[in-house]
């Protein structure tokens, strides 16, 4: 996107328009080989993206690339702690750590799809949130799901 960042929500009279509509407001199934720290993510992010209405059916293949992102660049940042970022190659001289790209290399793909799913606060402006479903995305627990009610009623 060519010209200046948009500035953040609560510094621009410009909101985007949200339609009614459009996919359902709900985390995919996540792909079977979306797995250990990956996995996490996916749970960890989707839950929240789902509930702020930025989540849908369509999103999973870019979520998976964010989570599979995500758990590349915590391994490699577990291999710079325990290696360093420098390391002597076999000939002696010391050189920069394999880890040091590839953490660097996931933190740029992560950038990226952060800013797809509004979650920094220059991209929020461009991405509008569609309405949680209420039967898929449970954001909070209502009194008709308590079970206490029920037994007040009995009573």
């Amino acid at each position: 996107m060519k010209g200046r960042r948009p500035k953040p929500a609560g510094m621009s009279t410009r909101r985007p328009v949200r339609e009614e509509g459009g996919p359902t407001v709900r985390l995919p199934r996540r792909p079977p080989h979306v797995q250990g720290e990956a996995r996490k993510e996916w749970t960890r992010i989707g839950r929240k993206l789902a509930a702020c209405g930025l989540m849908t059916e369509i999103d999973g293949a870019a979520l998976a690339l964010y989570c599979q992102a995500w758990a590349r660049w915590v391994d490699a940042e577990e291999k710079l702690s325990k290696f360093g970022v420098v390391i002597s190659a076999p000939s002696g001289f010391l050189v920069q750590s394999p880890f040091l790209a590839i953490a660097n290399k996931a933190m740029d793909q992560m950038t990226r799809l952060l800013t797809e799913f509004g979650m920094s606060p220059s991209s929020r402006v461009r991405v509008a949130a569609m309405k949680p479903a209420r039967a898929s995305v449970p954001l909070r627990r209502s009194e008709e799901d308590d079970p206490r009610k029920a037994l007040r009623v009995v009573q």
